[in-house]
């Protein structure tokens, strides 16, 4: 059995007034294990409260009750030490919508030595995070580069290589590609995929995006701040109608296969959100209607 890396069982936070008083909770008894190495898209309208859980798990908000534990440390505890915090976040990385405010330096290599170089790390060791990071997501040319002078999705894959020079357990990516063209929002999905499947690393990815999810190995579903759905991306994308309800939508590829079930084209299985599956699945239909 796989070890449990984020354990939550009825989570609850909520955001407080001037005055200190509890209002607009944005979880609500909500419960989820997400075990190491696992790649889990989250899905969630805004204001769903799928954000507050990425900033629970880094300690960024303080958990108002329930249970969350992340890497065996217990977040609910009223005694937490500035130093266990400080693992905590060397351990969860994050990645946010707009790379600028994460890049803070004026060459490329120098923003992604700023976090570890902070954390005291010795010169060679440091030197050899910060080209392994770079290598990992492939900006090893724009070393010396400026990244100003770097485009959206190299700028966002310079902010995941100073997470990754802290060598975290986890990195959680909150709307990460939403400021990105295609290209760049390709650039970061490919990075995510490396850092899961080569260094068996635990991600979270929040997104709009429904094609980014169905490239997950497993979805969770947050409304109103509870758990709505969880399952692999077939289990979730199957649940058209539920999904629809709750303001969200279903891959194109998915979309189709919907579409072509309605119309009474009989698709065997239950592969729904690959494209590739769905493009094979198209054909053997074309070639059934043209018999």
């Amino acid at each position: 059995m796989s070890e449990i890396f984020i354990h939550a069982k009825d989570l609850c936070f909520s955001y407080t007034d001037e005055e200190g008083r509890e209002e607009n909770p944005a979880l609500q008894n909500f419960s989820v294990d997400i075990c190491r190495g696992e790649y889990v898209a989250v899905l969630g309208h805004n204001g769903s409260g799928k954000s507050t859980f990425a900033k629970l798990m880094n300690y960024i908000l303080e958990p108002t009750s329930g249970e969350l534990t992340v890497n065996g440390l217990d977040l609910l505890r009223k005694d937490l030490s500035d130093e266990e915090i400080l693992d905590l976040r060397k351990n969860v990385g994050m990645v946010f919508q707009n790379p600028d405010n994460q890049l803070v330096a004026t060459i490329v290599e120098q923003d992604v030595a700023f976090g570890p170089e902070n954390l005291g790390v010795p010169r060679e060791e440091l030197r050899r995070r910060v080209d392994s990071a770079l290598e990992t997501v492939g900006m090893s040319a724009y070393a010396k580069h400026e990244p100003h002078r770097l485009s959206g999705g190299q700028k966002q894959r310079v902010a995941i290589a100073g997470i990754l020079a802290m060598m975290p357990q986890c990195v959680v990516f909150d709307e990460s590609t939403a400021m990105l063209d295609p290209g760049g929002r390709r650039e970061v999905l490919d990075t995510i995929r490396k850092l899961n499947q080569e260094q068996g690393m635990t991600v979270l990815n929040i997104t709009h995006y429904m094609n980014e999810a169905a490239e997950a190995d497993r979805i969770i579903v947050i409304n109103d701040g509870k758990l709505l759905l969880d399952g692999t991306p077939d289990e979730i994308f199957a649940k058209r109608d539920v999904l629809t309800e709750v303001g969200l939508e279903v891959p194109q590829c998915a979309e189709l296969i919907h579409a072509l079930r309605a119309a009474g084209i009989q698709i065997d299985g239950n592969t729904i959100s690959s494209p590739e599956a769905c493009a094979e699945l198209l054909q053997k239909a074309l070639n059934k209607r043209a018999k």
